[in-house]
């Protein structure tokens, strides 16, 4: 099947650097690379072009994470069948692309994402985050799973996600505006709607965050805020609290044996998690300036 890849970017850095490098060295040849930046002030853009990738320049205030992945669907070739998605951050490794487009030679397959495994740099916290999230084993999930597995049947992550695009434009694609979780939104109609969402363990990127106690609390925040807004998704699948009392028993269980001094960062952390959550499932009741300042994605406020 005929396939593309689609990266939002904003001031990557030097992991970008590094993501460029292994799409270069492992994508097979004559594969398009679409890169929408949004008002990088470093060397984003640049690199990216001179890499040979096809550049879209957006203004920071008009991304969004699902109208402007929605826009990168719209501006794909006429014969890509599957738009895969990456983030600038992510790093894939080799035959990765290859073996998550492969997931959709069963035709039921609306999306798939692969394994992510943590950076060279990734703290205990970290690593252990990956390695709950992104086992070892493959797996489909449908509808029927919704009563044994709940919200795990929707997980996914744009991070390094791909959609068949002819199920993406039937389903009408990601929301146009979401503070976060179109990954999810798409899965959850996806799944209603009768497709399957499939997890390739043999696809792999390096990716992972070393966030603070305050960027937890944001980005949990941010969470509450979806999952406050897309009352749907409860409703249909289920709410995150018993996944989220295996992670801290699952965490501590890790952090013992490969990190006990990061216990008490990881006890703040996972308070600051609930708390922003909660907060953010309830901002309708907080003042607008307290969401925004909450928030770890401001530019949706605006």
């Amino acid at each position: 099947m005929k396939y593309c890849l689609a990266i939002p970017t904003l001031n990557g850095g030097g992991v970008w650097k590094e993501s460029i490098e292994s799409i270069k060295k492992y994508a097979p040849d004559g594969l398009d690379v679409l890169v929408i930046d949004s008002g990088s002030r470093d060397e984003t853009a640049v690199l990216a072009e001179q890499a040979g990738f096809k550049v879209v320049s957006i203004s920071s205030q008009e991304f969004n994470h699902g109208g402007t992945r929605n826009l990168a669907v719209e501006l794909a070739p006429e014969d890509c069948e599957i738009v895969v998605f990456l983030t600038q951050d992510a790093i894939p490794e080799e035959g990765s692309l290859q073996r998550l487009v492969a997931t959709f030679e069963d035709p039921k397959v609306a999306c798939a994402y692969g394994r992510q495994l943590p950076h060279r740099d990734a703290t205990p916290i970290s690593r252990h985050a990956r390695n709950f999230n992104y086992t070892a084993q493959n797996h489909v999930y449908t509808r029927e799973d919704i009563p044994e597995v709940g919200l795990k049947t929707v997980f996914t992550s744009n991070s390094f996600a791909a959609y068949r695009i002819s199920v993406f434009k039937e389903l009408g694609g990601f929301p146009s505006n979401t503070i976060l979780g179109e990954d999810m939104f798409y899965a959850g109609k996806a799944v209603l709607a009768g497709y399957k969402v499939a997890y390739e363990a043999e696809a792999i990127v390096r990716h992972s965050h070393n966030y603070t106690s305050v960027e937890e609390f944001k980005r949990y925040f941010d969470i509450g805020v979806f999952h406050g807004k897309e009352t749907w998704i409860h409703d249909n699948f289920g709410g995150a609290g018993g996944e989220g009392k295996k992670f801290i028993f699952s965490e501590l269980r890790f952090l013992l044996k490969h990190g006990v001094l990061y216990l008490p960062r990881a006890c703040i952390n996972n308070f600051m998690k609930i708390a922003g959550y909660k907060l953010g499932k309830n901002y309708k009741t907080l003042p607008f300036r307290w969401a925004q300042k909450l928030s770890m994605h401001k530019r949706y406020w605006k």
